[in-house]
């Protein structure tokens, strides 16, 4: 015959089953997240090789000055944080705002040439946005002019 169990053991049979369910919970969230999470670095970051070749994340600086060109429906341009840049390859069409000199996110991959591919482009919206992203990365770089303008336009 088996015994019952005792009020312990049920006590640690019911913990135990709360723990894995919660262990099985947050390894469902971080698997179906893995696609959303998108890591952000700055050029210069890029350049130091921080980021391995075909790891998605966002890039972000400013457009550089005499970059941009563009081959049929695809638009190559640098980004910039003053210290280094990145070039970048965008197919598709590009947001109004988008000019060189202003502040950009994008959304890609690098490859192992160093080019980055972007599948999505953002520009700011105002002459006096920076996105946050882009002035940390330039902050990190050490590039990072302050004005009063600009601090209040990223907040």
């Amino acid at each position: 015959m088996r015994k019952a169990a005792t009020r312990k053991q049920r006590r640690m049979m019911i913990v135990g089953i709360g723990f894995a369910s919660f262990a099985l919970v947050v390894g469902l969230t971080l698997y179906a997240l893995e696609d959303g999470i998108n890591v952000f670095y700055g050029p210069t970051e890029v350049v130091e090789n921080a980021v391995e070749p075909g790891t998605k994340f966002r890039l972000g600086g400013l457009v550089e000055e005499g970059s941009v060109t563009r081959q049929g429906t695809t638009t190559i341009f640098r980004v910039t944080d003053m210290n280094n840049s990145v070039q970048v390859a965008y197919t598709g069409i590009l947001p109004d705002l988008f000019r060189e000199g202003q502040g950009v996110v994008t959304l890609g991959e690098i490859d192992e040439r160093g080019q980055f591919t972007a599948s999505e482009v953002l520009a700011k919206h105002d002459e006096n946005y920076m996105p946050t992203e882009a002035v940390e990365a330039m902050k990190r770089a050490g590039t990072w002019k302050h004005t009063e303008e600009g601090e209040k336009a990223t907040q």
